[in-house]
Protein backbone atom coordinates (compact mmCIF):
# COMPACT_ATOMS: atom_id res chain seq x y z
CA UNK A 1 0.00 0.00 0.00
CA UNK A 2 1.18 3.49 -1.03
CA UNK A 3 2.05 5.98 1.97
CA UNK A 4 -0.53 8.29 2.93
CA UNK A 5 0.14 12.46 3.42
CA UNK A 6 -1.95 14.73 4.86
CA UNK A 7 -1.55 18.69 4.50
CA UNK A 8 -3.18 20.79 7.11
CA UNK A 9 -2.01 24.52 8.31
CA UNK A 10 -0.62 25.57 11.52
CA UNK A 11 0.25 28.95 13.34
CA UNK A 12 -0.48 31.70 10.72
CA UNK A 13 1.19 30.41 6.90
CA UNK A 14 3.11 27.24 7.98
CA UNK A 15 1.95 24.30 6.32
CA UNK A 16 1.89 20.85 8.37
CA UNK A 17 2.13 17.48 7.25
CA UNK A 18 1.68 13.70 8.25
CA UNK A 19 3.21 10.80 6.44
CA UNK A 20 1.53 7.66 6.74
CA UNK A 21 2.53 3.90 6.32
CA UNK A 22 -0.51 1.92 6.60
CA UNK A 23 1.32 -2.04 6.33
CA UNK A 24 2.84 -1.04 9.60
CA UNK A 25 1.13 1.91 11.21
CA UNK A 26 3.82 4.06 12.03
CA UNK A 27 2.99 7.65 11.28
CA UNK A 28 5.58 11.02 11.09
CA UNK A 29 5.03 14.27 10.96
CA UNK A 30 7.45 16.46 9.20
CA UNK A 31 8.33 19.51 11.53
CA UNK A 32 5.48 20.10 14.74
CA UNK A 33 5.02 23.92 14.67
CA UNK A 34 2.42 23.37 17.37
CA UNK A 35 0.88 20.45 18.58
CA UNK A 36 -3.03 21.32 18.62
CA UNK A 37 -3.66 21.09 14.58
CA UNK A 38 -1.52 17.75 14.43
CA UNK A 39 -3.37 16.33 17.19
CA UNK A 40 -6.64 17.12 15.61
CA UNK A 41 -5.08 15.77 12.16
CA UNK A 42 -4.18 12.22 13.71
CA UNK A 43 -7.30 12.04 15.34
CA UNK A 44 -9.29 12.70 11.87
CA UNK A 45 -7.24 9.60 10.70
CA UNK A 46 -6.94 7.44 13.03
CA UNK A 47 -3.10 7.62 13.21
CA UNK A 48 -0.59 7.54 16.00
CA UNK A 49 2.26 9.91 15.73
CA UNK A 50 5.46 7.60 15.78
CA UNK A 51 8.25 9.58 14.67
CA UNK A 52 8.82 13.82 14.20
CA UNK A 53 11.33 14.46 11.50
CA UNK A 54 12.41 18.27 12.09
CA UNK A 55 13.93 20.05 9.06
CA UNK A 56 15.61 23.01 11.04
CA UNK A 57 15.52 24.67 14.48
CA UNK A 58 13.67 27.76 13.98
CA UNK A 59 10.17 28.18 16.57
CA UNK A 60 8.05 27.80 13.71
CA UNK A 61 8.97 24.42 12.83
CA UNK A 62 9.82 23.23 16.46
CA UNK A 63 6.96 24.34 18.47
CA UNK A 64 4.93 21.68 19.25
CA UNK A 65 7.77 18.92 19.39
CA UNK A 66 7.92 18.66 23.63
CA UNK A 67 4.27 18.32 23.77
CA UNK A 68 4.07 15.85 21.62
CA UNK A 69 6.71 14.20 22.67
CA UNK A 70 4.95 13.70 25.93
CA UNK A 71 1.70 12.71 24.47
CA UNK A 72 3.22 9.99 22.09
CA UNK A 73 6.14 9.07 23.07
CA UNK A 74 7.50 8.97 19.48
CA UNK A 75 10.78 9.21 17.96
CA UNK A 76 12.21 13.10 17.69
CA UNK A 77 14.59 12.90 15.00
CA UNK A 78 17.05 16.27 14.25
CA UNK A 79 19.82 17.56 12.30
CA UNK A 80 23.26 16.67 13.32
CA UNK A 81 24.29 20.17 14.30
CA UNK A 82 24.01 20.51 18.05
CA UNK A 83 24.44 24.07 18.45
CA UNK A 84 21.11 25.06 17.51
CA UNK A 85 20.32 23.73 20.45
CA UNK A 86 16.82 21.48 19.46
CA UNK A 87 15.23 19.77 22.56
CA UNK A 88 13.87 16.02 22.97
CA UNK A 89 15.90 14.87 20.26
CA UNK A 90 16.37 10.76 20.10
CA UNK A 91 18.46 10.84 16.74
CA UNK A 92 20.57 13.40 15.11
CA UNK A 93 20.85 13.25 11.09
CA UNK A 94 23.44 14.22 8.51
CA UNK A 95 23.87 14.00 4.63
CA UNK A 96 22.84 11.00 3.33
CA UNK A 97 21.37 9.03 6.42
CA UNK A 98 18.31 7.18 5.94
CA UNK A 99 15.58 7.22 8.38
CA UNK A 100 12.89 4.44 8.22
CA UNK A 101 9.36 5.52 9.33
CA UNK A 102 7.51 1.84 9.32
CA UNK A 103 8.86 0.63 5.57
CA UNK A 104 9.11 4.02 4.38
CA UNK A 105 12.56 5.53 3.69
CA UNK A 106 13.57 8.88 3.93
CA UNK A 107 16.76 10.20 2.75
CA UNK A 108 18.18 12.83 4.18
CA UNK A 109 20.15 16.05 2.20
CA UNK A 110 21.78 19.21 4.17
CA UNK A 111 20.04 22.22 2.67
CA UNK A 112 22.10 24.69 4.53
CA UNK A 113 21.86 28.46 4.00
CA UNK A 114 18.40 29.68 5.86
CA UNK A 115 19.84 28.10 8.76
CA UNK A 116 23.13 25.99 9.19
CA UNK A 117 21.12 23.10 10.54
CA UNK A 118 19.03 23.02 7.47
CA UNK A 119 17.88 19.48 6.14
CA UNK A 120 15.38 18.17 3.48
CA UNK A 121 13.51 14.90 3.80
CA UNK A 122 13.57 12.77 0.28
CA UNK A 123 11.30 9.87 0.60
CA UNK A 124 12.33 8.33 -3.06
CA UNK A 125 9.77 5.77 -3.22
CA UNK A 126 7.11 7.88 -2.88
CA UNK A 127 8.18 10.79 -5.22
CA UNK A 128 8.24 13.45 -2.46
CA UNK A 129 10.44 16.00 -1.07
CA UNK A 130 10.06 18.35 2.39
CA UNK A 131 11.76 20.81 1.70
CA UNK A 132 10.93 23.38 4.62
CA UNK A 133 12.32 26.89 4.36
CA UNK A 134 15.45 25.89 1.91
CA UNK A 135 12.69 25.90 -1.09
CA UNK A 136 9.58 27.02 -1.59
CA UNK A 137 7.07 27.30 -4.62
CA UNK A 138 8.21 29.94 -7.04
CA UNK A 139 10.64 31.12 -4.11
CA UNK A 140 13.14 30.41 -1.39
CA UNK A 141 13.99 31.15 1.96
CA UNK A 142 15.53 34.05 3.21
CA UNK A 143 19.19 33.43 3.79
CA UNK A 144 19.69 33.64 7.80
CA UNK A 145 22.93 32.30 8.87
CA UNK A 146 24.50 30.68 5.47
CA UNK A 147 25.79 32.34 2.24
CA UNK A 148 23.99 32.88 -0.96
CA UNK A 149 26.47 30.41 -2.53
CA UNK A 150 25.57 27.66 0.08
CA UNK A 151 21.68 28.46 -0.21
CA UNK A 152 22.80 27.91 -4.04
CA UNK A 153 24.70 24.73 -3.55
CA UNK A 154 21.17 23.63 -1.62
CA UNK A 155 18.86 24.71 -3.96
CA UNK A 156 21.46 22.37 -6.78
CA UNK A 157 20.56 19.60 -4.52
CA UNK A 158 16.94 19.58 -4.90
CA UNK A 159 16.79 20.82 -8.29
CA UNK A 160 18.64 17.72 -9.08
CA UNK A 161 15.84 15.31 -7.92
CA UNK A 162 13.75 14.19 -11.14
CA UNK A 163 10.37 16.07 -12.28
CA UNK A 164 7.64 14.00 -11.05
CA UNK A 165 9.05 14.45 -7.45
CA UNK A 166 6.58 16.57 -5.40
CA UNK A 167 7.75 19.50 -2.95
CA UNK A 168 6.24 20.01 0.05
CA UNK A 169 7.54 23.57 1.57
CA UNK A 170 7.41 24.95 4.91
CA UNK A 171 4.98 28.00 4.13
CA UNK A 172 1.86 29.30 2.19
CA UNK A 173 4.40 31.66 0.34
CA UNK A 174 3.46 30.75 -3.21
CA UNK A 175 1.26 34.31 -4.14
CA UNK A 176 3.79 36.83 -2.78
CA UNK A 177 6.81 34.66 -4.20
CA UNK A 178 5.08 34.65 -7.95
CA UNK A 179 4.24 38.47 -7.87
CA UNK A 180 8.30 39.03 -7.14
CA UNK A 181 8.98 36.14 -9.73
CA UNK A 182 7.16 38.08 -12.22
CA UNK A 183 8.90 41.06 -11.70
CA UNK A 184 12.05 39.12 -12.81
CA UNK A 185 10.80 37.02 -16.09
CA UNK A 186 7.25 38.75 -16.88
CA UNK A 187 7.29 36.62 -20.44
CA UNK A 188 8.18 33.17 -18.26
CA UNK A 189 5.02 31.35 -19.93
CA UNK A 190 5.34 28.39 -16.98
CA UNK A 191 5.50 31.06 -14.46
CA UNK A 192 2.22 33.40 -15.86
CA UNK A 193 0.88 29.57 -15.61
CA UNK A 194 1.57 29.01 -12.24
CA UNK A 195 0.24 32.73 -11.36
CA UNK A 196 -2.91 31.69 -12.69
CA UNK A 197 -3.15 28.61 -10.95
CA UNK A 198 -2.07 29.58 -7.65
CA UNK A 199 -5.00 32.72 -8.53
CA UNK A 200 -7.73 30.28 -8.71
CA UNK A 201 -6.39 27.80 -5.39
CA UNK A 202 -5.74 30.99 -3.16
CA UNK A 203 -9.56 32.09 -4.23
CA UNK A 204 -11.10 29.14 -3.45
CA UNK A 205 -8.96 29.09 -0.28
CA UNK A 206 -7.20 26.03 -1.29
CA UNK A 207 -3.41 25.33 -0.63
CA UNK A 208 -0.50 25.96 -3.19
CA UNK A 209 1.19 22.52 -2.41
CA UNK A 210 2.33 20.11 -3.15
CA UNK A 211 3.85 21.38 -6.66
CA UNK A 212 6.13 18.98 -9.16
CA UNK A 213 9.28 19.82 -9.19
CA UNK A 214 9.70 19.91 -12.81
CA UNK A 215 7.12 22.54 -13.01
CA UNK A 216 8.96 24.66 -10.58
CA UNK A 217 12.13 24.19 -12.62
CA UNK A 218 10.38 25.95 -15.25
CA UNK A 219 8.70 28.83 -12.98
CA UNK A 220 10.45 29.44 -10.47
CA UNK A 221 13.17 32.07 -10.33
CA UNK A 222 15.42 30.99 -7.72
CA UNK A 223 16.05 27.45 -8.88
CA UNK A 224 17.26 29.32 -13.05
CA UNK A 225 19.81 31.45 -11.96
CA UNK A 226 22.14 29.67 -13.72
CA UNK A 227 19.85 30.76 -17.06
CA UNK A 228 21.41 33.30 -18.94
CA UNK A 229 17.87 34.97 -19.59
CA UNK A 230 17.55 35.57 -16.24
CA UNK A 231 20.73 37.66 -15.37
CA UNK A 232 20.47 39.46 -18.36
CA UNK A 233 16.90 40.53 -16.61
CA UNK A 234 19.08 41.59 -13.65
CA UNK A 235 21.63 43.55 -15.55
CA UNK A 236 23.97 41.22 -14.38
CA UNK A 237 25.31 39.48 -17.78
CA UNK A 238 28.23 37.05 -17.44
CA UNK A 239 27.92 36.85 -13.44
CA UNK A 240 27.93 33.32 -11.99
CA UNK A 241 25.33 31.76 -10.72
CA UNK A 242 25.83 32.34 -6.74
CA UNK A 243 26.26 36.21 -7.67
CA UNK A 244 23.23 35.64 -9.51
CA UNK A 245 20.88 34.13 -6.92
CA UNK A 246 22.35 36.56 -4.22
CA UNK A 247 21.10 39.67 -5.75
CA UNK A 248 17.62 37.71 -6.57
CA UNK A 249 17.44 37.16 -3.16
CA UNK A 250 18.48 40.43 -1.52
CA UNK A 251 15.58 41.91 -3.97
CA UNK A 252 12.87 39.62 -2.81
CA UNK A 253 14.41 40.81 0.94
CA UNK A 254 13.00 44.43 -0.42
CA UNK A 255 10.05 43.29 -2.29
Amino acid sequence: MAAEIRLFTCLSDNFGYLIHDPATKATASIDAPEAAPIIQALGREGWTLTDILITHHHGDHVGGVAELKQKYNCRVVAPHDKSAKIGNVDLRVSHGDVIKVGNLLARVLETPGHTLDHVSYVFDGEKAVFAADTLFSIGCGRVFEGTHPMMWDSLLKLRALPDDFRLYCGHEYTAANVRFALTVEPDNAALKARAAEVTRLRADNKPTIPTLLGEEKKANVFLRADEPAVAASLHMKGAGAAEVFGELRERKNKS
